[in-house]
């Protein structure tokens, strides 16, 4: 499905609400222009679509721009609509309603819950982040049942399963720089099973971002923090 008038989308490869973003444009056949941003020294583009917050994603539908991944993504649902074209969030207000408060519960306990896996300075401190991370996975394992059929075994991506599942690039690049393992099969099976299955996805395989890139950008990352923290502690 061609997009409705111009229609671009500013992100960064490596930032999981990007490829939350570019993941619904995928399930919803959504063609896009792609304008890939430096996410140091951000582009005139960026900063007058995104005056606000400045950040990554946006996407611009004939010259007006919607900010933040939450909104866009709902944007494109009822936007883009239609015989054939799959829904992101549920038909049922009830059903909605849980869906988005899970995809809530991702972004507000889930996603700073492995950004402090990656921000430790020292292995005890990662060691304590990422016990503490069992206790934001553990009670995701009823969401699976209660907001995504295709945990089991529908066809249809929704919008909790993109909320989720745009995070577990990330897990793998905690996996290669600290020989860490965010989900623990034998504590969370759902989750398990489930990311295992959307990682085969297309629409996972489309955005899946290079390792080396994930991993430059981390180092990036670490080195302002530990640079934030010394000028702190003086």
């Amino acid at each position: 499905m061609a997009g409705e008038g111009d229609l671009q989308l500013l992100g960064g490869s490596v930032s999981p609400f990007t490829l939350r973003v570019r993941m619904a444009l995928h399930v919803k056949g959504v063609s896009y222009e792609y304008l890939e941003q430096d996410l140091v020294n951000k582009s005139d583009l960026l900063l007058a679509s995104n005056p606000v917050h400045k950040k990554v994603p946006v996407l611009i539908h004939g010259g007006k721009p919607i900010c933040e991944s939450v909104a866009i993504v709902q944007y494109v649902d009822e936007v883009w609509v239609g015989a054939g074209v799959p829904p992101l969030l549920p038909t049922g207000p009830y059903d909605r309603a849980v869906a988005r408060f899970w995809a809530a519960y991702v972004d507000d306990k889930l996603f700073p819950a492995w950004l402090a896996i990656l921000r430790a300075a020292t292995e005890e401190d990662r060691a304590q982040k990422l016990a503490a991370r069992l206790v934001v996975l553990a009670p995701m394992e009823e969401a699976f049942s209660a907001c995504s059929p295709f945990s089991s075994g529908g066809d249809s991506i929704g919008y909790f399963d993109l909320a989720l599942g745009c995070q577990l690039f990330w897990f793998d690049a905690l996996r290669e720089m600290f020989g860490v393992t965010v989900i623990d099969e034998g504590r969370t099976p759902r989750f398990a099973a489930w990311a295992e299955r959307f990682l085969e996805t297309e629409a996972a395989k489309t955005v899946k971002p290079p390792m080396s890139s994930m991993l430059e950008f981390a180092g990036l990352l670490r080195a302002r923090w530990a640079t934030a923290d010394t000028a702190a502690a003086k």
